[in-house]
Formats: C-alpha cells, sequence, structure tokens
C-alpha cells in the first residue's frame, strides 16, 4: 500500500453486530462491552446498522440509540459509521441526518434496493444524500443484497462530490474496483475478508469485516505485516483466516448469524434464525483452530 492512499475512516474496522436482550430489545450495555473491546483488540473504527448489525430489522430510533451508547463508550478518537441506506429515498435522508444528530463520523450509504435504479437515479440518490448532513459518505457496493451495482462509472462521477469519500467494496470485481482507484482518491475498503488482503495491495484503505466481530486482532495481522514489508507473512496470516471466513461467511447461515453463535451475544432478529448445533460446533472448532495456529 502507498503511503498517499486515503484512509479517512482508519483501516481496520468492524461491521459490528448489534447485540439484543433475551426478550429481543436492544442492548445498549452489550453494546458498549463489544465496542471496547473490538478497540482494544485492534479496529481503527467501527460500522453499526449495516448488514452485520441487521439494520433491515432495527427502528430509527433504535439505530440512533446504539450509535449514541457506542460512541459514548469509544469517545471521539475512534471512527463511527452507521448504516443509513435504504429502498426509499427520503428515509435515507432522514437516517443520515438523525445520524448526525447522533454522533456519527461517517455515514455507509448502501445503494437503493429491490426497485433495481438505473444508473442516473443511482447516482441522483446518493448525491442527495450527501448534500443532506455534513458527513462524509461510504459507498456501499453490494449487488448481490441489492440487485443493483454502482457501476465504475458512476463511481468516478460520484468521486467528485466532496462529502463522498469511500467505497465498501462488496462487488467482486478488482478490475473495476482498481479501475476507480486509479481515477479517483476514493478510498476503498474491503468488505469481503477473503479480498482483504488483495485489494489492499492493490492500493485500498483496509477493511470493514464481520468477521472481527470475533477475531479483529487476527483480522488486522496480515494487514500489519503487509504495512512491514513482510509480503510472505501477510500471505500466511491471511491463509489462516480462511476457514473461519468460509463458515462466517458462506457456511450456510448469514455472518450475523455466525458472529452471535460464536460470540454468545443475544438473539437475531427474525426472519433470521439462530445456528443450529451442527453449525455453531464447526463454527467453534474452526475459531479455535485459528487461536491455536
Amino acid at each position: 500500500m502507498t503511503a498517499t492512499a486515503p484512509r479517512p475512516f482508519g483501516r481496520t474496522l468492524c461491521a459490528m453486530i448489534t447485540p439484543f436482550t433475551a426478550s429481543g430489545a436492544l442492548d445498549p450495555d452489550a453494546a458498549r462491552g463489544h465496542a471496547a473491546r473490538l478497540v482494544a483488540e485492534g479496529c481503527d473504527g467501527i460500522v453499526l446498522s449495516g448488514t452485520t448489525g441487521e439494520s433491515p430489522t432495527t427502528t430509527d430510533a433504535e439505530k440512533a440509540a446504539l450509535l449514541r451508547a457506542v460512541r459514548a463508550e469509544v469517545g471521539g478518537d475512534v471512527a463511527l459509521l452507521s448504516g443509513v441506506g435504504s429502498a426509499d429515498t427520503a428515509h435515507t435522508v432522514r437516517l443520515a441526518r438523525e445520524a448526525e444528530e447522533a454522533g456519527a463520523d461517517g455515514l455507509l450509504v448502501v445503494s437503493p434496493y429491490y426497485s433495481r435504479p438505473p444508473q442516473d437515479a443511482v447516482e441522483a440518490y446518493f448525491l442527495r444524500v450527501a448534500e443532506s448532513t455534513g458527513l462524509p459518505l461510504m459507498l456501499y457496493d453490494i449487488p448481490g443484497r441489492t440487485g443493483t451495482r454502482i457501476e465504475p462509472d458512476t463511481l468516478v462521477r460520484l468521486a467528485g462530490h466532496p462529502r463522498v469519500v469511500a467505497v465498501k467494496d462488496c462487488a467482486y470485481d478488482l478490475l473495476g474496483s482498481t479501475k476507480v482507484m486509479a481515477r479517483t482518491s476514493l478510498a476503498y475498503y474491503s468488505g469481503c475478508e477473503e479480498l482483504n488482503l488483495p485489494l489492499y495491495a492493490l492500493g485500498g484503505a483496509g477493511y470493514v469485516s464481520t468477521v472481527a466481530n470475533v477475531v479483529p486482532g487476527r483480522m488486522r495481522a496480515p494487514l500489519d505485516a503487509f504495512d512491514a514489508g513482510r509480503t510472505d507473512e501477510a500471505a500466511r496470516l491471511n491463509r489462516l483466516t480462511v476457514r473461519l471466513t468460509e463458515l462466517v461467511m458462506a457456511g450456510g447461515v448469514p455472518g450475523t448469524v455466525a458472529v452471535k453463535a460464536l460470540l454468545g451475544a443475544g438473539p437475531v432478529r427474525e426472519p433470521l434464525l439462530p445456528a443450529g448445533r451442527e453449525a455453531t460446533d464447526g463454527l467453534r472448532r474452526a475459531y479455535e483452530e485459528l487461536l491455536a495456529a
């Protein structure tokens, strides 16, 4: 990674779970404790109310309360981003303003989903959100969930707005990402753990990781080694995380479900269901093997 690559929100970010009580209510105390651990174990920043944070099933009030609780715990030196994207531009704008009031440092804005708008509408949506607050935006490109890609040419145009500063990249298109990084100053954060190190080596800023909820230090280690010039060591450390990453992110249960099963972090909200015993046992074995490596 070059010394001039932008890192507007730090380098190692966790896509944090949203803890709930046994009765299903938001658990601010558990959220504060988990956030403190993430920071202590190597996370530069935290993304709240994203996919891993079960944002589709948390209320607007819960999103703001979660942000305030975590901000009170970690203080002002840790970057906090709040997920605000939705299928409705007006709702997204409202969430953006509420996140700014609650103390966010930035906004994670997913492309509008389900309606599958064309690229001119996607661009207009992001510009509308960018103009609604004074906060910088991380655009969330995850077409596998939204049904709509933020095309590279659209990203290049959006990079002209001063508050569009970063991308969470879940498009699985290293060529497209590399082309945008070459043409803009957008900071690219990997949203797919298996691409954390490859994207970083191409000039990315870092990652936003679900697996970091469980092993923040292990996810950070390959990037630390790469920055120190130990590229062989970076590759070795990265390989150690592959099995756990595979089970958490592609093991048959959603990442949120897998992480909460490993952490014993309370229930998930329907329509998600808790992990079964077989899946949990497999996750636990991979976790223990990684810690022992």
